[in-house]
């Protein structure tokens, strides 16, 4: 088993768009007439799987508490602001300069918190990451 993705309720779907694809997400695909509106399915760039699907179906969106954050994993952080992406001061977790956070928010107001791992590190998060 596995998660396969998460969905996402966007109010303006070009907007959204817009924004995900500028910290590198890659449409995969669209099914512009379901039930539940028009779905974006999204990707990472060394991804085989789709991580996001936006759905727009026209009604309002309102956040509710049930969603914290959504995390994503990027190459360098301090690229990412250089090309314009707004986000709070990056901070590291150890002290160092090549482990990095960061948090921004997309055009729906849900946080998103920006990783930057140090060399070697896993593609993700692990066990090994509590064994301190």
């Amino acid at each position: 088993m596995r998660t396969l993705h998460v969905g996402l309720r966007v109010a303006d779907r070009e907007r959204s768009l817009a924004f995900y694809t500028a910290l590198r997400y890659e449409v995969v695909g669209e099914v512009p007439e379901t039930s539940l509106g028009f779905l974006t399915m999204l990707k990472l760039p060394r991804d085989p799987f789709v991580a996001l699907e936006l759905v727009h179906s026209g009604a309002p969106v309102h956040l509710g508490d049930g969603l914290s954050h959504l995390v994503v994993q990027v190459d360098s952080i301090r690229e990412l602001h250089q090309r314009g992406i707004e986000m709070e001061p990056p901070t590291s977790p150890d002290g160092s300069d090549t482990f990095l956070t960061a948090w921004l928010t997309d055009p729906d107001g849900r946080r998103i918190e920006l990783v930057q791992w140090p060399p070697g590190h896993a593609e993700g998060m692990t066990a090994d990451d509590f064994a301190h």
